[in-house]
Parts: C-alpha cells; sequence; structure tokens
C-alpha cells in the first residue's frame, strides 16, 4: 500500500496521520490486506456457516415460580388503580 492511498484513506476517514508515521501506518495496512487475501484464499465450499465455533448449548433453569403474587397489595399503595392497572397522568397531549 502505497503513501498516496493511505493519505486519501486517512482523509476519508477524518483522521490525521502524522509524516513520520505514514509509512508504519502503510505497513501495517499492507499486512492486513495481506491477512485478508490469506482468508479469502482458503477453500470454504461445503463448510456450513455457523454463529459459534462450538457446539454449546446453554443450560437453562427451569422456570419456576418463587415469589407469591402480591399485585392486589401493590395496586392497593398506588394512588389510581383501575381493571388492575396502573393509572398514571397523561404525559403526551
Amino acid at each position: 500500500m502505497d503513501t498516496q492511498t493511505v493519505e486519501k484513506l486517512a482523509e476519508l476517514a477524518r483522521i490525521a496521520i502524522s509524516a513520520e508515521t505514514i509509512d508504519e501506518v502503510s505497513n501495517r495496512l499492507g499486512d492486513v490486506l495481506q491477512l485478508v487475501d490469506q482468508l479469502q484464499a482458503v477453500h470454504t465450499e461445503g463448510v456450513a456457516p455457523m454463529a459459534h465455533p462450538l457446539d454449546e448449548v446453554q443450560v437453562l433453569r427451569a422456570d419456576e415460580v418463587t415469589e407469591p403474587n402480591r399485585r392486589e397489595e401493590f395496586l392497593a399503595l398506588a394512588p389510581q388503580s383501575e381493571a388492575g392497572l396502573y393509572l398514571v397522568p397523561k404525559v403526551i397531549d
């Protein structure tokens, strides 16, 4: 990757790259592009895409009610309620 390309990319990305570091940035970007080329060269035909490299399953606990239903007690504490719902002041006209 040449310095003119790096300068153009820096301009498009709105980042400042000093003249002293432009060669280093150019080399690093070249290394990244070589890695991408290396990844693209891998034969992946017939390989199923996957979301995760391991075949792990998340074990979930049983969904059990552990607390008593205190809805009526909480509704009794509200300033206003109706049909099991809390009534609040209108916010949007």
